[in-house]
């Protein structure tokens, strides 16, 4: 209750911003069973020393909230912890803005430090050990959101090159005339009302009380493959000035080669789709 009325409703009321550490340079964020970071309870407090960066929204934030193993002879998966860090710890700093591939982000992806930062044993969020599933909780939701997001900048740009194909003219005809483009516009309308329905499926399984991990990893590689697709035909279409500023689809192309890593790699959802179709087959086989 005190976390929630000191820090929770705050935020909610968008009087401060918050940061999450999690991702570590050091190791594969792929996997994040290889954090290093630590935290040790030391009497009434816990001392925490963890290098982080793409903490995004750092610079501004109120408070972070960070990820770090408290019980190494755990079972892999519950071995890490959430803490919760005011912003003017003494022992939490920001290095620096890591300068990233597209356009600046309110608060910047730092890189950031703890060292030999102590908090108060009430700041641990949640319960000892359940770090990994809060971070799925907050993970889950986060994917489905860059997909709902992506759908928008994906017709955003499908309406750009449909607007400006019957606009252009070349060789006597408007660039819609042309089969080339009319192809464009056919195949990203279809992906694009295809990875609709897909986050609709995925966020109604959500609803029901699944996890649908199966479902959100879809999303995740489908929905960043088909927003970096259409961006890209949108930019042919417009020739020259697709790779100028006069359009917003350069800075578009920009963010979407990030969404192919960010909340984890295409390869490691691909992976677990994989996993989940041949588990259910299994299943199934067994019952049958």
């Amino acid at each position: 209750i005190e976390q929630k009325e000191k820090y929770l409703m705050p935020l909610v009321n968008g009087e401060i911003r918050s940061c999450f550490a999690m991702t570590e340079p050091e190791v594969s964020g792929s996997d994040p069973t290889m954090l290093q970071s630590r935290a040790e309870l030391d009497g009434n407090e816990w001392v925490i020393n963890a290098h982080k960066w793409f903490t995004t929204g750092a610079i501004g934030a109120s408070f972070s909230i960070v990820m770090a193993m408290t019980d190494p002879d755990a079972a892999p998966h519950e071995r890490f912890s959430m803490f919760i860090v005011d912003a003017d710890n003494p022992g939490f700093e920001i290095v620096r803005e890591v300068p990233v591939m597209g356009d600046h982000f309110a608060g910047g992806h730092c890189e950031v430090r703890y060292t030999n930062c102590r908090v108060p044993k009430e700041n641990l969020l949640g319960k000892r050990g359940e770090g990994f599933k809060l971070a799925q909780l907050r993970l889950g939701p986060g994917r489905i959101t860059h997909a709902m997001r992506w759908i928008g900048v994906a017709k955003r740009s499908f309406d750009l090159m449909v607007e400006y194909s019957t606009k252009r003219t070349t060789r006597g005809k408007t660039l819609s005339e042309f089969q080339t483009i009319q192809n464009f516009i056919a195949d990203s309308a279809a992906e694009i009302e295809a990875a609709r329905l897909l986050t609709l499926h995925a966020a109604w399984k959500m609803d029901q009380g699944d996890q649908a991990r199966k479902e959100i990893s879809i999303i995740k590689f489908f929905g960043a493959k088909v927003l970096h697709d259409v961006i890209d035909r949108a930019i042919q279409v417009h020739g020259a000035l697709g790779i100028t500023g006069d359009t917003p689809l350069e800075g578009f192309y920009r963010e979407a080669r990030s969404a192919r890593i960010y909340d984890g790699a295409d390869e490691v959802h691909r992976m677990v789709v994989a996993k989940q179709v041949l588990k259910a087959f299994k299943k199934e086989r067994v019952t049958r």
